[in-house]
């Protein structure tokens, strides 16, 4: 458990300024964490469009979809 929270902390430090940086150096920040993964500029476009998505909409709009009470 330990190690997936320094895991977790790593990559946070990584992505702190994610919106500021250009698109060469976030594919090199995710490849140092998924080696093996082969598709990683699509993973890259993936994050992108969440992170556009996430910044138009609030989370409660989210929440709603999942839980229906």
């Amino acid at each position: 458990m330990k190690n997936y929270i320094n895991l977790f902390h790593s990559m946070v430090s990584e992505i702190h300024y994610w919106d500021n940086l250009d698109k060469n150096t976030k594919l090199n920040k995710i490849s140092i964490f998924l080696e093996d993964f082969k598709n990683i500029e699509v993973l890259l476009d993936y994050f992108e469009k969440f992170n556009d998505n996430l910044s138009k909409k609030t989370l409660n709009s989210y929440l709603k979809s999942v839980s229906n009470p």
